[in-house]
């Protein structure tokens, strides 16, 4: 009985993964077990990061939000709070987006959170 090697087949998944590494340096890219490896690595890494990268953005709104808020002196912490106390519900996202976008509106959001901590207080 003749050995079956996988024939068509075989190549055809081997094309797939070597196309999958193009760009991919040296034999990451030229050989098949070397670019599977590669390819399974960057499966996993692009997994992970997708996941890390919604901490990654919070971070940058948290920092956007808290240089904005100091301009209007009131730290990050206050005026989430504050806002929190005065019914304000605004997401990181959208706060760091007007804290970019229309600074004259955060202004009056941070008046909105100073109050709220004034009532508290």
């Amino acid at each position: 009985m003749p050995r079956a090697t996988g024939g068509p087949y075989q190549r055809r998944r081997h094309k797939e993964v070597r196309s999958l590494t193009k760009g991919q340096w040296g034999s990451r890219h030229r050989l098949w077990k070397r670019a599977h490896e590669a390819l399974i690595h960057s499966w996993s890494y692009a997994y992970a990061h997708r996941r890390e990268r919604k901490g990654d953005m919070r971070r940058l709104w948290i920092a956007r939000i808290n240089a904005a808020a100091r301009l209007n002196d009131i730290p990050y912490g206050r005026l989430i709070h504050g806002l929190k106390l005065a019914g304000v519900e605004l997401d990181r996202k959208a706060l760091a987006d007007l804290a970019v976008r229309d600074p004259g509106a955060f202004t009056q959001i941070a008046q909105r959170a100073k109050e709220g901590l004034g009532g508290a207080a």
